[in-house]
């Protein structure tokens, strides 16, 4: 029985793989947008840092259409000690594809890229109703929460890459 979830757990991630690719920034819009950004004008998706060399987007699909997408900017916070960092933005998945598994899975690949990149630690700016998902992941909260202007209240969060 346990070799059997094995293959299975192993052939989903593999699965997983194939079903993200790196994308644009601009390529996030249609997710980010309806997301995060529903009241606002499309412009607003735009975030700083998001054309930088050091930026990534990643999109997950599913029957070729983009679900899905995360943004890692490699981004020192001084709340870490750690030396190279990375901070996760514009995670969104489309409601229509909510509650299917599909930003766990963004979350992994994200952890993936960091770790071959030698990074020693992920953070991010979590929105309050998003912090149960985050600690299902393994990542801790870090001080009190805070308001960005126009956006809701947020939380610093963060996993070690040990």
């Amino acid at each position: 029985m346990k070799l059997l979830y094995l293959y299975y757990v192993e052939k989903t991630l593999k699965k997983m793989i194939q079903n993200i690719k790196k994308i644009t920034a601009l390529e996030t819009f249609p997710v980010r947008h309806p997301v995060l950004r529903a009241e606002k004008p499309i412009e607003s998706c735009h975030f700083d840092g998001d054309i930088l060399e050091t930026t990534l987007h990643f999109g997950l699909y599913e029957n070729k259409n983009l679900a899905g997408v995360i943004s890692l900017f490699e981004e020192k916070n001084d709340l870490f000690d750690a030396e190279k960092q990375f901070q996760i933005r514009g995670m969104a998945v489309l409601k229509q594809h909510q509650r299917k598994g599909f930003g766990e899975k963004l979350i992994i690949n994200s952890e993936k890229y960091c770790m071959d990149q030698n990074s020693n630690l992920i953070w991010f700016n979590a929105r309050k109703e998003a912090v149960g998902f985050y600690k299902k992941m393994g990542y801790q909260v870090k001080g009190l929460p805070f308001e960005i202007k126009d956006v809701g209240e947020h939380i610093v969060m963060f996993k070690k890459n040990e």
